[in-house]
């Protein structure tokens, strides 16, 4: 879970709109932030099988929303990866 400060600074940084909640850029960005979270908490707990699952749930999630991004729009999709410092 994202705390709320950390989950408001990535809307305001990402989102496309002023009302933007769900777009395909702020939808990485937020599984982004939470897959470094449970990357960090994995690193202390290694034995955590249930927090590894979710985190390659969670990055297979965010491969697909950057492939639909890709297909969709290249420009916005390499903007996005350069921002979040994300390799491909």
């Amino acid at each position: 879970m994202l705390d709320p400060d950390v989950k408001q600074r990535v809307i305001e940084e990402y989102r496309t709109h002023e009302t933007d909640t769900g777009s395909t850029e702020l939808q990485v960005a937020m599984l982004t932030e939470r897959i470094r979270q449970v990357t960090d908490h994995l690193r202390t707990h290694r034995k955590d099988v249930h927090s590894r699952r979710g985190l390659v749930t969670m990055v297979s999630k965010r491969r697909r929303l950057l492939n639909y991004l890709s297909r969709e729009d290249v420009g916005r999709y390499q903007s996005l990866i350069g921002r979040l410092g994300l390799r491909r």
